[in-house]
């Protein structure tokens, strides 16, 4: 199995416990005289062995996150803290250029002018230059996957 096919199947692993926990919550508790539609004994049962399912599999994922590398000889686990790295990178520069590009409409003189206090065009395109690093290295993440086989 390919390191993508079992981060899809992660993902489909949570969805599944979430969906049982959710089926057993709904479950656990029925107006006196009627029964529940599932046994929420059963869902809890089949949680337990789709988490236990669960933890393999991310072990399994972690393993070869530490062993298997991108083309520049970079592992996939310490890619990805880059990738998120530049994620927060990219929100701080997004969330003030969010608020200093905001236009002030003032209808009269006396009204308050509010001035940025940041260059928006650098800030603009440092935010631009984090955003392709961060797609960029997304991308070689994405092809190692597809192509680096699931460590046993």
């Amino acid at each position: 199995m390919k390191l993508a096919e079992a981060l899809l199947e992660r993902k489909n692993l949570k969805d599944k416990v979430d969906n049982l926990r959710s089926r057993a919550y709904q479950n656990a508790l029925v107006q006196e005289g009627d029964a529940p539609a599932e046994v929420p004994a059963d869902l809890l049962r089949e949680v337990n062995e789709t988490v236990h399912e669960l933890g393999v599999l991310i072990r399994r994922i972690n393993a070869t996150n530490n062993v298997a590398t991108l083309a520049n000889g970079v592992t996939i686990s310490a890619a990805i803290v880059q990738r998120d790295m530049l994620d927060l990178r990219y929100t701080a520069l997004d969330q003030v250029l969010n608020r200093a590009a905001v236009r002030q409409d003032r209808y009269t003189r006396n009204e308050v002018k509010f001035v940025s206090t940041v260059d928006v065009v650098a800030l603009r395109n440092e935010a631009d230059a984090v955003a392709k690093e961060r797609r960029e290295l997304d991308a070689q993440i994405q092809a190692t996957n597809w192509a680096v086989d699931l460590v046993e």
